[in-house]
């Protein structure tokens, strides 16, 4: 007969470890989407714990507490730790609906709303769509590989319990994913917005050259005429547009964790 034997503070240490992972395969994207069961997140949490488990061991960086409460602060900084890493990541995937938004409201489609399946919010026509593009774009270039090395890396930089939150990096971070939010998002959606100033410009000049004709309600069907042929014509930006959120999910990672250092 197999005799299995476990030491309480190797499950100690080992509960510590699938906390972080856990939290943050429940934020992070494609990990954590609606569509994922949640019995598939939980054996994937407990997988990638139990590797982590066999390389990191309780040998290296000693858990140090006294009391149950000491135990429970520890739990909760490493809860903290991998939500706030795998929140990182995610928000980066926010930019494609900010951008989604800004080209159906050029469009004239910014009443037409679709529930997102990977948040379960609502969304715009053209976010949706980039959404699955570009998701499936990163999960070929490597996305959730890169992930999972990210949350390994994480161990040997932030130890368990060596988690320091620090107020104002965590606050500079933010405030440059926002300046990278608004930038990424307009270089998104500028091939549309471009064409609709100058298609805006050429209905203001022919509603002065020919006010009998109601240029209103003309320019709601070319507007969305010429959405839909701009978009199909830039379909081929979408690798460019992955790599952008891709490279905003690394500086994100890379920005949150030397935060917490």
């Amino acid at each position: 007969m197999l005799d299995y034997s476990i030491n309480l503070y190797n499950l100690e240490y080992f509960l510590c470890i699938l906390v972080r992972v856990s939290l943050f395969i429940y934020a992070a994207p494609f990990f954590g989407q609606r569509g994922v069961p949640n019995q598939v997140k939980i054996a994937f949490s407990f997988f990638v714990s139990a590797l982590l488990y066999g390389v990191i061991g309780p040998d290296r960086v000693p858990l140090q507490y006294e009391t149950v409460y000491g135990y429970a602060t520890i739990i909760l900084k490493e809860a903290l730790t991998g939500l706030i890493l795998g929140v990182s990541a995610n928000i980066c995937t926010t930019i494609i609906d900010f951008a989604g938004r800004i080209m159906d409201m050029e469009t004239g489609l910014s009443m037409a709303n679709l529930m997102d399946p990977t948040t379960g919010l609502n969304s715009s026509i053209s976010g949706v769509m980039y959404q699955y593009a570009i998701i499936l774009m990163l999960i070929v270039s490597g996305m959730h590989r890169y992930l999972i090395q990210a949350l390994a890396e994480t161990f040997r930089l932030i130890p368990i319990d060596g988690a320091v939150f620090s107020s104002d990096r965590l606050l500079e971070s933010m405030l440059m994913f926002l300046k990278d939010y608004v930038t990424i998002g307009f270089r998104i959606c500028l091939p549309i917005f471009a064409v609709m100033i100058i298609l805006n410009s050429v209905l203001g000049v022919m509603a002065k050259v020919s006010p009998q004709l109601n240029m209103f309600a003309v320019g709601m069907q070319i507007k969305v005429l010429t959405g839909l042929c701009v978009l199909f014509f830039t379909v081929g930006m979408l690798p460019s547009v992955s790599n952008f959120i891709f490279q905003e999910i690394k500086n994100m990672m890379t920005s949150f964790v030397n935060a917490m250092l």
